[in-house]
């Protein structure tokens, strides 16, 4: 059967010191066609794909090419017979033009010098076979998260490759960006390219894929035709167990008496006359389109950027944080969007995040307790129920879902009464999303207080108490649970703000 495949791998396994990342996972992948690959998070999926590019080296199994049988993969046999892959962090050198990024490390030259104007017409070609506009001369660091994929992909094309790996693709893009990402995959497709599509979003897999692949704790789970499945199916696969409910249920402990944080007329970092209340037990949503000002928002309320005018009340005092450090003292704590950029410490242990915020209440004479620290981290891998085999290990080798509960630790082990979730399940699976909305019920069960921004309208409607929209920098509703509504939502996050308002 392997002449019907182009790629084959054969129960591969891979084993680290004290983790088995794969245990038995087999995948086919016929010449011309769509394979979605879905799991929660950790269950090996970015393990895999490593494995095809010779990124990683399984430790048992066989890997197979056009039916040709490989004991083990390197980056440049993988490129050699067709392989790319497009990870979640793009390879590009962003000071760097988009075709000299297209040709990085493999430079046309003419005699000993490069070729630029030969790399800028190949660029130009590969752009125009996949109908993209984009100027070969220009800088990437010029170019949108949008183009800078592109680049990656007309890479590949222009190299030949007959299997391409995404994986995660439209996490950092915008709406019009991931159509424009469809009509490309959609355009190899036809041009007979064999493409491993992975994304939590299961609406992008049936959309997309003509078969999908589930695994699940490392182990092959099944694999199914796309028209045949359904999303009730595919999630059950997935974590293992029946999941009734999107979201937890959880009883108003709203307290209106007490408003943990106000704002009265805020204008900053771009946003204008923001006011609004949120109160202990209360999760405030904050709904809008990119670019709406949400997140600019946050910045100001964490100090992360200046506030030029208005008052900010925290638990009825005017606070004027002048950086997130005066921020986290005050009791607020954010988990930003991009939490591998900003949230945590990936290159260091869950126990050094955790205690990070605390260290110095937690030492003397600058010695830190290392009981405590350790009791700490200890304590929340246990109480946020952290999946690691020791609170020694480095975070970037944790699922999405488990990084984020290691920021979540943290400032839980800092005691904030106010905490901002910037988009909290991005990229994170259905059954990881479901624990990290368990965790928020917690926080607010314990009289904290929640501020939520969401781009995914069924998790805003799902978890908030009440909802604030923003457009244009400006806040232009606020609505009660009994108001909730997607089409109320999306008409006033698309409201066009008078101008003369805004002056």
């Amino acid at each position: 059967m392997s002449e019907d495949f182009v790629l084959e791998l054969e129960h591969i396994r891979k084993e680290y010191p004290g983790v088995v990342a794969l245990k038995d996972v087999t995948l086919q992948l016929r010449r011309g066609e769509i394979l979605g690959l879905i799991g929660e998070n950790g269950a090996g999926k970015s393990t895999l794909i490593k494995c095809c590019s010779g990124a990683v080296i399984p430790t048992s199994g066989k890997i197979k090419i056009n039916g040709k049988e490989f004991d083990r993969m390197t980056p440049q046999l993988a490129a050699e017979n067709g392989i790319a892959i497009i990870y979640q962090e793009f390879n590009n050198v962003k000071e760097l033009s988009a075709a000299e990024n297209m040709f990085l490390g493999r430079p046309i030259r003419k005699g000993i010098t490069i070729d630029r104007k030969a790399m800028e017409a190949e660029a130009a070609k590969a752009f125009e076979q996949l109908r993209i506009k984009i100027n070969p001369r220009e800088l990437v660091k010029n170019l949108s998260v949008g183009y800078q994929q592109m680049i990656e992909i007309a890479k590949a094309v222009q190299q030949n490759a007959q299997v391409l790996i995404m994986d995660e693709p439209s996490a950092p893009l915008t709406n019009n960006e991931v159509e424009s990402m469809f009509a490309v995959v959609e355009l190899l497709r036809k041009k007979g390219v064999s493409i491993i599509y992975i994304s939590h979003r299961l609406e992008e897999i049936f959309r997309l894929s003509d078969r999908i692949e589930v695994i699940r704790d490392g182990e092959y789970v099944d694999t199914l035709i796309t028209p045949e499945a359904t999303v009730d199916q595919l999630i059950r696969m997935m974590v293992g167990r029946e999941m009734t409910q999107k979201f937890p249920p959880r009883p108003c402990c709203v307290d209106e008496s007490k408003v943990v944080l106000e704002l009265r007329d805020v204008c900053g970092n771009g946003d204008k006359n923001m006011s609004f209340k949120i109160h202990a037990g209360e999760v405030l949503g904050l709904g809008g389109l990119v670019g709406a000002g949400r997140t600019e928002l946050a910045q100001v309320i964490f100090g992360a950027k200046p506030k030029d005018s208005g008052q900010i009340l925290l638990n009825g005092k005017e606070i004027n944080p002048k950086s997130p450090r005066e921020a986290i003292d005050l009791g607020i704590a954010m988990l930003p969007e991009d939490r591998k950029r900003h949230g945590a410490l990936l290159g260091v242990s869950i126990k050094n995040n955790i205690n990070m915020p605390i260290y110095k209440r937690i030492s003397k004479a600058s010695v830190i307790d290392l009981g405590t620290e350790k009791g700490n981290a200890e304590k929340f891998r246990k109480e946020i129920q952290i999946k690691c085999p020791t609170i020694n290990q480095q975070v970037k080798n944790l699922s999405g879902g488990n990084q984020q509960k290691v920021i979540l630790g943290k400032w839980l082990a800092a005691d904030s009464q106010l905490i901002i979730f910037d988009e909290p399940t991005r990229g994170i699976d259905v059954g990881a999303k479901y624990e990290i909305y368990k965790l928020i019920n917690d926080l607010v069960a314990q009289g904290r207080a929640v501020l939520m921004i969401s781009s995914e309208m069924e998790e805003l409607i799902g978890m908030s108490d009440r909802i604030i929209v923003l457009a244009e920098r400006q806040m232009t509703g606020e609505l009660q649970k009994d108001q909730f509504d997607a089409d109320t939502i999306m008409t006033l996050a698309s409201a066009i703000v008078d101008q003369k308002e805004v002056s």
